[in-house]
Protein backbone atom coordinates (compact mmCIF):
# COMPACT_ATOMS: atom_id res chain seq x y z
CA UNK A 1 0.00 0.00 0.00
CA UNK A 2 1.28 3.47 -0.86
CA UNK A 3 1.14 5.10 2.61
CA UNK A 4 1.68 8.57 1.13
CA UNK A 5 -1.78 8.39 -0.47
CA UNK A 6 -3.72 6.87 2.43
CA UNK A 7 -5.26 8.47 5.48
CA UNK A 8 -4.61 7.29 9.07
CA UNK A 9 -8.11 5.79 9.09
CA UNK A 10 -7.42 3.83 5.92
CA UNK A 11 -4.16 2.53 7.40
CA UNK A 12 -5.97 1.39 10.54
CA UNK A 13 -8.67 -0.28 8.46
CA UNK A 14 -5.98 -2.20 6.53
CA UNK A 15 -4.49 -3.45 9.82
CA UNK A 16 -7.92 -4.49 11.06
CA UNK A 17 -8.69 -6.29 7.81
CA UNK A 18 -5.46 -8.26 8.18
CA UNK A 19 -6.47 -9.24 11.74
CA UNK A 20 -9.86 -10.37 10.44
CA UNK A 21 -8.10 -12.77 8.08
CA UNK A 22 -5.90 -13.98 10.93
CA UNK A 23 -8.99 -14.78 12.99
CA UNK A 24 -10.40 -16.74 10.06
CA UNK A 25 -7.13 -18.60 9.59
CA UNK A 26 -7.31 -19.61 13.28
CA UNK A 27 -10.79 -21.07 12.72
CA UNK A 28 -12.78 -18.22 14.32
CA UNK A 29 -15.83 -16.75 12.63
CA UNK A 30 -15.35 -12.97 12.96
CA UNK A 31 -19.09 -12.45 12.58
CA UNK A 32 -20.53 -14.94 15.00
CA UNK A 33 -24.06 -16.00 15.79
CA UNK A 34 -26.26 -16.00 18.88
CA UNK A 35 -24.68 -15.43 22.30
CA UNK A 36 -26.72 -15.93 25.46
CA UNK A 37 -26.35 -12.99 27.86
CA UNK A 38 -27.07 -13.61 31.56
CA UNK A 39 -26.13 -10.22 33.04
CA UNK A 40 -25.49 -6.59 32.10
CA UNK A 41 -22.82 -4.18 33.25
CA UNK A 42 -24.99 -1.96 35.44
CA UNK A 43 -26.61 -4.87 37.27
CA UNK A 44 -23.24 -6.52 37.93
CA UNK A 45 -21.97 -3.34 39.55
CA UNK A 46 -25.14 -2.48 41.45
CA UNK A 47 -25.64 -6.03 42.79
CA UNK A 48 -22.04 -7.17 43.04
CA UNK A 49 -22.64 -9.10 46.25
CA UNK A 50 -25.27 -11.21 44.48
CA UNK A 51 -22.99 -12.09 41.56
CA UNK A 52 -19.58 -12.19 43.33
CA UNK A 53 -17.69 -15.35 42.53
CA UNK A 54 -20.31 -16.56 40.05
CA UNK A 55 -19.74 -17.11 36.37
CA UNK A 56 -21.55 -14.55 34.20
CA UNK A 57 -22.03 -14.11 30.47
CA UNK A 58 -21.89 -10.59 29.04
CA UNK A 59 -21.71 -9.15 25.54
CA UNK A 60 -20.91 -5.74 24.17
CA UNK A 61 -18.38 -3.53 22.45
CA UNK A 62 -14.75 -3.16 23.55
CA UNK A 63 -14.12 0.50 24.37
CA UNK A 64 -10.57 0.26 25.77
CA UNK A 65 -7.82 -2.37 25.84
CA UNK A 66 -4.74 -2.26 28.11
CA UNK A 67 -2.15 -5.00 27.65
CA UNK A 68 0.37 -5.95 30.36
CA UNK A 69 2.35 -8.82 28.89
CA UNK A 70 0.77 -12.03 30.16
CA UNK A 71 -2.42 -10.22 31.22
CA UNK A 72 -4.69 -7.57 29.77
CA UNK A 73 -7.58 -5.40 30.86
CA UNK A 74 -10.42 -4.17 28.67
CA UNK A 75 -13.63 -2.18 29.04
CA UNK A 76 -16.82 -3.77 27.70
CA UNK A 77 -19.78 -1.50 26.94
CA UNK A 78 -23.34 -2.78 26.73
CA UNK A 79 -26.67 -0.97 26.72
CA UNK A 80 -26.48 -0.33 30.47
CA UNK A 81 -22.91 0.89 30.84
CA UNK A 82 -19.34 -0.42 31.05
CA UNK A 83 -17.63 -3.18 32.97
CA UNK A 84 -13.95 -4.15 33.17
CA UNK A 85 -12.62 -7.42 31.77
CA UNK A 86 -9.44 -9.19 32.90
CA UNK A 87 -7.74 -11.62 30.50
CA UNK A 88 -4.89 -13.89 31.66
CA UNK A 89 -2.83 -16.21 29.50
CA UNK A 90 -2.75 -18.93 32.17
CA UNK A 91 -6.58 -19.00 32.41
CA UNK A 92 -7.50 -18.56 28.76
CA UNK A 93 -4.71 -20.68 27.31
CA UNK A 94 -1.91 -19.49 25.10
CA UNK A 95 -3.80 -19.50 21.77
CA UNK A 96 -6.98 -17.91 23.09
CA UNK A 97 -4.91 -15.22 24.83
CA UNK A 98 -2.87 -14.60 21.68
CA UNK A 99 -6.05 -14.10 19.68
CA UNK A 100 -7.48 -11.88 22.41
CA UNK A 101 -4.46 -9.66 21.82
CA UNK A 102 -5.60 -9.17 18.21
CA UNK A 103 -8.86 -7.54 19.29
CA UNK A 104 -9.35 -3.83 18.67
CA UNK A 105 -11.38 -1.10 20.30
CA UNK A 106 -14.81 -1.28 18.68
CA UNK A 107 -14.94 -5.07 18.32
CA UNK A 108 -18.09 -6.77 19.62
CA UNK A 109 -17.44 -9.76 21.86
CA UNK A 110 -19.20 -12.15 24.18
CA UNK A 111 -17.39 -13.09 27.40
CA UNK A 112 -17.79 -15.68 30.14
CA UNK A 113 -16.07 -15.61 33.48
CA UNK A 114 -16.11 -15.17 37.24
CA UNK A 115 -17.03 -11.82 38.75
CA UNK A 116 -14.59 -10.35 41.28
CA UNK A 117 -13.36 -7.01 42.58
CA UNK A 118 -9.77 -5.88 41.96
CA UNK A 119 -7.50 -4.52 44.67
CA UNK A 120 -8.46 -1.06 43.45
CA UNK A 121 -12.13 -1.89 43.97
CA UNK A 122 -13.09 -2.25 40.28
CA UNK A 123 -15.85 -4.78 39.55
CA UNK A 124 -14.33 -7.06 36.91
CA UNK A 125 -15.06 -10.20 34.90
CA UNK A 126 -12.16 -12.71 34.99
CA UNK A 127 -12.28 -14.24 31.52
CA UNK A 128 -12.60 -17.98 31.16
CA UNK A 129 -13.77 -17.84 27.54
CA UNK A 130 -14.48 -15.19 24.95
CA UNK A 131 -16.21 -15.14 21.54
CA UNK A 132 -15.74 -12.70 18.68
CA UNK A 133 -19.21 -11.61 17.54
CA UNK A 134 -18.42 -8.76 15.13
CA UNK A 135 -15.02 -7.50 13.99
CA UNK A 136 -15.04 -3.70 13.61
CA UNK A 137 -13.19 -2.75 10.43
CA UNK A 138 -13.45 1.00 11.07
CA UNK A 139 -11.81 2.61 14.14
CA UNK A 140 -13.93 4.60 16.58
CA UNK A 141 -13.21 8.33 16.97
CA UNK A 142 -10.13 9.18 19.03
CA UNK A 143 -11.10 9.18 22.71
CA UNK A 144 -9.36 12.50 23.39
CA UNK A 145 -11.05 14.40 20.58
CA UNK A 146 -14.30 12.47 20.57
CA UNK A 147 -17.10 12.98 18.08
CA UNK A 148 -17.26 16.77 17.93
CA UNK A 149 -18.45 17.20 14.34
CA UNK A 150 -22.18 17.80 14.79
CA UNK A 151 -22.92 16.91 11.19
CA UNK A 152 -21.27 13.50 11.66
CA UNK A 153 -23.15 12.96 14.92
CA UNK A 154 -26.51 13.46 13.20
CA UNK A 155 -25.58 11.63 10.02
CA UNK A 156 -23.94 8.64 11.75
CA UNK A 157 -26.14 8.37 14.82
CA UNK A 158 -24.92 4.80 15.43
CA UNK A 159 -21.45 6.23 16.04
CA UNK A 160 -22.82 9.00 18.23
CA UNK A 161 -24.60 6.41 20.39
CA UNK A 162 -21.46 4.33 20.75
CA UNK A 163 -19.11 7.07 21.90
CA UNK A 164 -21.30 9.64 23.67
CA UNK A 165 -23.10 8.47 26.84
CA UNK A 166 -25.12 11.70 26.92
CA UNK A 167 -26.64 10.83 23.55
CA UNK A 168 -27.72 7.42 24.84
CA UNK A 169 -29.23 9.05 27.93
CA UNK A 170 -31.18 11.49 25.77
CA UNK A 171 -32.84 8.77 23.72
CA UNK A 172 -33.48 6.54 26.71
CA UNK A 173 -35.26 9.47 28.36
CA UNK A 174 -37.21 10.11 25.16
CA UNK A 175 -38.49 6.54 25.21
CA UNK A 176 -39.39 6.81 28.89
CA UNK A 177 -41.21 10.10 28.27
CA UNK A 178 -43.40 8.58 25.58
CA UNK A 179 -44.10 5.51 27.73
CA UNK A 180 -45.06 7.70 30.72
CA UNK A 181 -47.26 9.87 28.50
CA UNK A 182 -49.17 6.79 27.39
CA UNK A 183 -49.55 5.60 30.97
CA UNK A 184 -50.78 9.04 32.08
CA UNK A 185 -53.46 9.16 29.37
CA UNK A 186 -54.48 5.52 29.64
CA UNK A 187 -55.12 5.96 33.36
CA UNK A 188 -57.48 8.85 32.53
CA UNK A 189 -59.63 6.80 30.20
CA UNK A 190 -58.10 7.85 26.88
CA UNK A 191 -57.96 5.31 24.07
CA UNK A 192 -54.85 5.15 21.88
CA UNK A 193 -55.73 4.93 18.19
CA UNK A 194 -54.04 5.04 14.80
CA UNK A 195 -55.12 7.26 11.92
CA UNK A 196 -53.96 7.39 8.26
CA UNK A 197 -50.57 8.80 7.38
CA UNK A 198 -51.62 9.31 3.74
CA UNK A 199 -54.75 11.36 3.11
CA UNK A 200 -56.48 12.84 0.04
CA UNK A 201 -56.80 16.21 1.83
CA UNK A 202 -54.06 17.86 3.90
CA UNK A 203 -55.77 19.36 6.94
CA UNK A 204 -55.62 19.89 10.68
CA UNK A 205 -52.89 22.54 10.56
CA UNK A 206 -51.56 25.34 8.40
CA UNK A 207 -48.51 23.82 6.72
CA UNK A 208 -47.22 22.88 3.29
CA UNK A 209 -47.66 19.10 2.81
CA UNK A 210 -45.54 16.46 1.13
CA UNK A 211 -47.21 14.96 -1.94
CA UNK A 212 -47.03 11.34 -3.04
CA UNK A 213 -48.92 9.23 -5.59
CA UNK A 214 -50.78 5.94 -5.31
CA UNK A 215 -50.31 4.09 -8.59
CA UNK A 216 -53.16 1.56 -8.32
CA UNK A 217 -55.76 4.27 -7.68
CA UNK A 218 -53.94 6.86 -9.80
CA UNK A 219 -54.44 9.21 -6.86
CA UNK A 220 -52.33 12.00 -5.40
CA UNK A 221 -52.09 11.75 -1.61
CA UNK A 222 -50.57 13.91 1.11
CA UNK A 223 -48.48 12.82 4.05
CA UNK A 224 -50.44 13.99 7.07
CA UNK A 225 -49.57 17.35 8.57
CA UNK A 226 -51.68 16.60 11.67
CA UNK A 227 -53.90 13.86 13.05
CA UNK A 228 -56.63 16.28 14.16
CA UNK A 229 -59.42 15.80 11.63
CA UNK A 230 -59.43 12.02 11.82
CA UNK A 231 -59.29 12.02 15.61
CA UNK A 232 -62.28 14.36 15.81
CA UNK A 233 -64.17 12.04 13.46
CA UNK A 234 -63.71 9.41 16.19
CA UNK A 235 -65.21 11.78 18.76
CA UNK A 236 -68.23 12.10 16.45
CA UNK A 237 -68.30 8.29 16.42
CA UNK A 238 -68.63 8.20 20.20
CA UNK A 239 -65.17 7.19 21.39
CA UNK A 240 -65.16 10.39 23.54
CA UNK A 241 -61.48 10.28 24.64
CA UNK A 242 -58.80 9.43 22.07
CA UNK A 243 -55.13 10.13 21.50
CA UNK A 244 -52.38 9.34 19.04
CA UNK A 245 -48.61 9.65 19.31
CA UNK A 246 -47.11 9.53 15.84
CA UNK A 247 -45.16 11.12 13.05
CA UNK A 248 -46.48 14.08 11.12
CA UNK A 249 -44.87 15.63 8.06
CA UNK A 250 -44.54 19.27 7.04
CA UNK A 251 -42.67 20.44 3.97
CA UNK A 252 -40.92 23.31 5.67
CA UNK A 253 -37.45 24.53 6.46
CA UNK A 254 -35.00 22.94 8.87
CA UNK A 255 -33.91 24.80 12.00
CA UNK A 256 -33.06 24.14 15.64
CA UNK A 257 -36.82 23.82 16.29
CA UNK A 258 -38.08 22.34 13.00
CA UNK A 259 -37.60 19.01 11.26
CA UNK A 260 -39.78 18.06 8.28
CA UNK A 261 -40.98 14.93 10.12
CA UNK A 262 -41.57 15.07 13.84
CA UNK A 263 -43.56 13.38 16.59
CA UNK A 264 -46.82 14.82 17.81
CA UNK A 265 -49.16 13.87 20.62
CA UNK A 266 -52.75 14.81 19.83
CA UNK A 267 -55.64 14.09 22.19
CA UNK A 268 -59.35 14.94 22.12
CA UNK A 269 -61.88 14.83 24.93
CA UNK A 270 -65.64 15.13 24.43
CA UNK A 271 -67.67 17.46 26.67
CA UNK A 272 -64.51 19.46 27.50
CA UNK A 273 -63.00 22.77 26.40
CA UNK A 274 -59.63 24.47 26.24
CA UNK A 275 -59.58 25.12 29.99
CA UNK A 276 -59.68 21.35 30.50
CA UNK A 277 -56.81 21.10 28.04
CA UNK A 278 -54.86 23.64 30.10
CA UNK A 279 -55.28 21.46 33.16
CA UNK A 280 -54.33 18.22 31.44
CA UNK A 281 -51.28 19.87 29.79
CA UNK A 282 -50.01 21.22 33.10
CA UNK A 283 -50.66 17.95 34.93
CA UNK A 284 -48.98 15.92 32.16
CA UNK A 285 -45.86 18.07 32.09
CA UNK A 286 -45.58 18.08 35.88
CA UNK A 287 -46.10 14.31 36.02
CA UNK A 288 -43.37 13.73 33.42
CA UNK A 289 -40.97 16.08 35.21
CA UNK A 290 -41.43 14.34 38.56
CA UNK A 291 -41.14 10.87 37.03
CA UNK A 292 -38.18 11.50 34.74
CA UNK A 293 -36.30 14.38 36.37
CA UNK A 294 -37.50 13.89 39.97
CA UNK A 295 -38.24 17.60 40.15
CA UNK A 296 -40.49 20.18 38.52
CA UNK A 297 -37.52 22.54 38.34
CA UNK A 298 -35.08 22.23 35.46
CA UNK A 299 -32.43 24.26 33.67
CA UNK A 300 -32.71 24.78 29.93
CA UNK A 301 -29.85 26.50 28.10
CA UNK A 302 -28.77 28.31 31.25
CA UNK A 303 -32.26 29.42 32.30
CA UNK A 304 -34.01 27.98 35.34
CA UNK A 305 -37.58 26.94 34.59
CA UNK A 306 -40.23 25.96 37.14
CA UNK A 307 -42.96 23.66 35.84
CA UNK A 308 -44.70 23.34 39.21
CA UNK A 309 -47.72 25.28 40.43
CA UNK A 310 -50.29 27.09 38.29
CA UNK A 311 -49.34 28.59 34.94
CA UNK A 312 -50.44 32.11 33.96
CA UNK A 313 -52.53 33.06 30.93
CA UNK A 314 -51.47 35.88 28.62
CA UNK A 315 -53.72 37.48 26.03
CA UNK A 316 -52.00 38.05 22.67
CA UNK A 317 -53.99 41.26 22.29
CA UNK A 318 -53.04 42.62 25.71
CA UNK A 319 -49.38 41.60 25.33
CA UNK A 320 -49.02 43.42 21.99
CA UNK A 321 -50.86 46.48 23.32
CA UNK A 322 -48.56 46.62 26.36
CA UNK A 323 -45.41 46.06 24.28
CA UNK A 324 -46.15 48.52 21.45
CA UNK A 325 -48.53 51.01 23.04
CA UNK A 326 -50.92 50.46 20.11
CA UNK A 327 -54.30 48.67 20.18
CA UNK A 328 -54.45 45.64 17.82
CA UNK A 329 -58.22 45.96 17.67
CA UNK A 330 -57.68 49.18 15.71
CA UNK A 331 -56.39 47.19 12.72
CA UNK A 332 -57.61 43.62 13.33
CA UNK A 333 -60.32 43.97 10.69
CA UNK A 334 -58.12 45.67 8.08
CA UNK A 335 -55.43 43.55 6.40
CA UNK A 336 -53.65 46.50 4.75
CA UNK A 337 -53.60 48.52 7.97
CA UNK A 338 -52.25 45.48 9.83
CA UNK A 339 -49.40 45.05 7.35
CA UNK A 340 -48.58 48.73 7.66
CA UNK A 341 -48.51 48.39 11.43
CA UNK A 342 -46.08 45.47 11.13
CA UNK A 343 -43.84 47.67 8.98
CA UNK A 344 -43.85 50.40 11.62
CA UNK A 345 -42.84 47.83 14.23
CA UNK A 346 -40.07 46.39 12.06
CA UNK A 347 -41.76 42.99 11.74
CA UNK A 348 -41.54 41.43 8.28
CA UNK A 349 -44.75 39.82 6.98
CA UNK A 350 -45.90 38.39 3.65
CA UNK A 351 -47.45 40.88 1.18
CA UNK A 352 -50.68 38.89 1.33
CA UNK A 353 -50.74 38.40 5.11
CA UNK A 354 -54.12 38.80 6.77
CA UNK A 355 -54.55 40.91 9.89
CA UNK A 356 -54.72 37.74 11.97
CA UNK A 357 -51.46 36.48 10.52
CA UNK A 358 -49.86 39.87 11.17
CA UNK A 359 -50.97 39.74 14.79
CA UNK A 360 -49.51 36.25 15.11
CA UNK A 361 -46.22 37.36 13.53
CA UNK A 362 -45.88 40.46 15.73
CA UNK A 363 -46.45 38.34 18.82
CA UNK A 364 -43.93 35.71 17.70
CA UNK A 365 -41.21 38.28 17.02
CA UNK A 366 -41.73 40.78 19.85
CA UNK A 367 -43.34 38.90 22.75
CA UNK A 368 -42.70 35.18 22.50
CA UNK A 369 -38.89 35.20 23.04
CA UNK A 370 -39.39 36.73 26.49
CA UNK A 371 -41.78 34.04 27.74
CA UNK A 372 -39.38 31.89 29.76
CA UNK A 373 -41.66 30.39 32.41
CA UNK A 374 -44.64 28.23 31.28
CA UNK A 375 -47.34 30.57 29.92
CA UNK A 376 -50.67 29.90 28.22
CA UNK A 377 -51.03 32.40 25.38
CA UNK A 378 -54.72 32.97 24.54
CA UNK A 379 -56.96 35.13 22.29
CA UNK A 380 -55.74 33.95 18.88
CA UNK A 381 -57.53 35.47 15.86
CA UNK A 382 -59.94 33.34 13.82
CA UNK A 383 -57.79 33.87 10.71
CA UNK A 384 -54.97 31.74 12.18
CA UNK A 385 -57.26 29.32 14.04
CA UNK A 386 -59.59 27.83 11.40
CA UNK A 387 -60.55 24.84 13.56
CA UNK A 388 -61.11 26.60 16.90
CA UNK A 389 -64.41 27.79 18.38
CA UNK A 390 -65.06 31.55 18.34
CA UNK A 391 -65.07 33.43 21.62
CA UNK A 392 -68.58 34.27 22.81
CA UNK A 393 -67.58 37.83 23.68
CA UNK A 394 -65.65 38.60 20.50
CA UNK A 395 -66.14 36.42 17.39
CA UNK A 396 -62.88 37.76 15.90
CA UNK A 397 -60.97 35.69 18.47
CA UNK A 398 -61.02 32.00 19.43
CA UNK A 399 -60.86 29.73 22.45
CA UNK A 400 -57.31 28.62 21.83
CA UNK A 401 -54.01 28.56 23.66
CA UNK A 402 -50.38 27.97 22.84
CA UNK A 403 -48.06 26.93 25.66
CA UNK A 404 -44.77 28.83 25.63
CA UNK A 405 -41.70 27.78 27.62
CA UNK A 406 -38.37 29.56 27.14
CA UNK A 407 -39.76 31.27 24.04
CA UNK A 408 -40.62 27.92 22.43
CA UNK A 409 -44.12 26.67 21.60
CA UNK A 410 -44.62 23.27 23.20
CA UNK A 411 -48.39 22.78 22.92
CA UNK A 412 -51.41 24.07 21.03
CA UNK A 413 -55.04 23.53 22.05
CA UNK A 414 -58.60 24.57 21.18
CA UNK A 415 -62.12 24.46 22.25
CA UNK A 416 -62.93 22.70 18.99
CA UNK A 417 -65.20 24.28 16.40
CA UNK A 418 -68.24 22.00 16.09
CA UNK A 419 -70.51 24.25 13.98
CA UNK A 420 -70.50 22.69 10.46
CA UNK A 421 -71.72 25.89 8.77
CA UNK A 422 -68.98 28.00 10.34
CA UNK A 423 -66.41 25.28 9.60
CA UNK A 424 -67.35 25.20 5.92
CA UNK A 425 -67.02 28.99 5.69
CA UNK A 426 -63.60 28.87 7.28
CA UNK A 427 -62.42 26.15 4.91
CA UNK A 428 -63.61 28.33 2.04
CA UNK A 429 -61.67 31.27 3.50
CA UNK A 430 -58.58 29.02 3.72
CA UNK A 431 -59.02 28.04 0.07
CA UNK A 432 -59.17 31.71 -0.86
CA UNK A 433 -55.92 32.28 1.03
CA UNK A 434 -54.36 29.43 -0.91
CA UNK A 435 -55.57 30.99 -4.17
CA UNK A 436 -53.84 34.22 -3.12
CA UNK A 437 -50.53 32.39 -2.66
CA UNK A 438 -50.54 30.99 0.88
CA UNK A 439 -49.29 27.44 0.27
CA UNK A 440 -49.81 26.57 3.95
CA UNK A 441 -53.56 27.27 3.97
CA UNK A 442 -55.83 24.27 4.45
CA UNK A 443 -58.05 22.74 1.78
CA UNK A 444 -61.70 21.80 1.88
CA UNK A 445 -62.39 18.49 3.63
CA UNK A 446 -65.96 17.69 2.65
CA UNK A 447 -66.12 14.46 4.62
CA UNK A 448 -64.99 16.21 7.80
CA UNK A 449 -67.75 18.81 7.36
CA UNK A 450 -70.19 15.94 6.79
CA UNK A 451 -69.02 14.36 10.06
CA UNK A 452 -69.70 17.65 11.87
CA UNK A 453 -73.18 17.67 10.37
CA UNK A 454 -73.88 14.46 12.29
CA UNK A 455 -72.91 16.30 15.47
CA UNK A 456 -69.53 16.77 17.18
CA UNK A 457 -70.01 17.15 20.95
CA UNK A 458 -68.31 20.10 22.65
CA UNK A 459 -64.69 18.97 22.57
CA UNK A 460 -61.31 20.03 23.85
CA UNK A 461 -58.28 19.17 21.74
CA UNK A 462 -54.56 19.34 22.46
CA UNK A 463 -51.37 18.87 20.45
CA UNK A 464 -47.94 18.53 22.09
CA UNK A 465 -44.66 18.50 20.20
CA UNK A 466 -42.88 15.49 21.69
CA UNK A 467 -39.50 16.41 20.20
CA UNK A 468 -39.52 19.90 21.70
CA UNK A 469 -40.61 18.52 25.05
CA UNK A 470 -37.66 16.11 24.99
CA UNK A 471 -35.42 19.07 24.09
CA UNK A 472 -36.62 20.83 27.23
CA UNK A 473 -36.17 17.78 29.47
CA UNK A 474 -32.67 16.98 28.17
CA UNK A 475 -31.37 20.56 27.83
CA UNK A 476 -30.83 19.98 24.10
CA UNK A 477 -30.36 23.13 21.96
CA UNK A 478 -31.53 21.57 18.67
CA UNK A 479 -34.43 19.35 17.66
CA UNK A 480 -31.91 17.25 15.74
CA UNK A 481 -30.33 16.30 19.07
CA UNK A 482 -33.51 14.46 20.07
CA UNK A 483 -34.48 12.81 16.75
CA UNK A 484 -32.50 9.66 16.11
CA UNK A 485 -32.25 10.20 12.37
CA UNK A 486 -32.97 13.84 11.47
CA UNK A 487 -33.27 14.77 7.81
CA UNK A 488 -29.89 15.73 6.35
CA UNK A 489 -28.75 16.86 2.95
CA UNK A 490 -27.18 13.85 1.17
CA UNK A 491 -23.42 13.55 1.53
CA UNK A 492 -21.27 14.60 -1.38
CA UNK A 493 -19.92 11.49 -3.18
Amino acid sequence: MDRSSTSPEQEQMAVRAAKLEEFRAAGLDPYGGRFEVTAHAAALKERFETYEGREVRCAGRLMAIRSHGRAAFADLQDRTGRIQLHARADLLGEEAYRLFGLLDVGDVVGVEGRLFRTRRGEVTVELARWTLLAKALRPLPDKWHGLKDVDVRYRQRYLDLIVRPETRRTFILRSELIRETRRFLDERGFLEVETPMMTPVAGGANARPFVTHHNALDLDLYLRIATELHLKRLIVGGLERVYEIGRVFRNEGISTRHNPEFTMLELYQAYADYTDMMRITRELFQHLARKLLHSTRLVYQGREIELGGEWPRLSMIDAIRDRTGRDPFAWLDDDAAARAEAGRLGVEVAPTATAGQVLDEIFEKLIQPGLVQPTFVVDHPVAVSPLARRKDGDPRLTYRFELMVNGMELANAFSELNDPVDQRQRFLAQMEERRRGNAEAQGMDEDYVRALEYGLPPTGGLGVGIDRLVMLFTDSPSIRDVILFPLMRPEEP
